[in-house]
């Protein structure tokens, strides 16, 4: 059976409101409602979810379409960025590469990519040692820390080239028999036209 991990789709941005808080955007939240009429979605028996605001509003909007409700998960967050706040999207860019270049530094006090790698590795493996695997489940999450996992889950050292689509809302599925990905990232209002084994 199918595992999925999901990031979340665009966000509204406010500088003035600390990042996990952030909320899904009109868009983001127009292409969750898109999805979620596909059949990987109504198949979906488990969610669980991370404790951010965008990826609870997208984990809640899925699972309305399936009749699950979601799980909050702790250890799913984004990578810990606090210590330098909001980030203009041009030196955020900057700082990702250095953040996934570099793995066991700091970029100015942010979680290291090996540290939040090892965190968002430990919360699904906790996960999926108590769970079913005939039950089809999706992972809502993030960007950074579902790249993370994607390399690790591929054997891969740490490195941007397996980071998602700019945007968000896309998806990695993976056989929950061996963890292996099954697909490249996808956005979610496509993932329809992939084969869930």
């Amino acid at each position: 059976m199918f595992g999925l991990y999901i990031t979340h789709p665009q966000v509204r941005i406010d500088p003035q409101v600390p990042v996990p808080q952030w909320g899904l955007s009109e868009r983001g939240r127009q292409r969750c409602f898109k999805a979620m009429r596909q059949d990987w979605v109504m198949r979906l028996g488990r969610i669980v979810t991370s404790d951010e605001t965008k990826a609870i509003e997208t984990a809640e909007i899925f699972g309305r379409a399936c009749g699950v409700r979601p799980e909050i998960v702790a250890g799913m967050h984004e990578n810990d960025r606090s210590a330098t706040g909001f980030l203009p999207p041009e030196a955020f860019e900057a700082a990702a590469d250095q953040f996934f270049t570099h793995p066991n530094e700091s970029f100015r006090g942010w979680e290291t990519a090996e540290a939040a790698q090892m965190r968002i590795v430990r919360a699904v493996q906790g996960v999926l040692e108590h769970h079913d695997p005939a039950l089809p489940l999706a992972f809502i999450g993030h960007g950074g820390v579902g790249t993370l996992l994607k390399c690790a889950l591929l054997g891969r050292p740490i490195s941007r080239l397996e980071d998602q689509p700019a945007g968000g809302g896309n998806l990695f599925a993976f056989a929950l028999a061996d963890l292996r990905p099954a697909c490249d990232w996808t956005p979610i209002e496509k993932a329809g036209l992939l084969l869930f084994a």
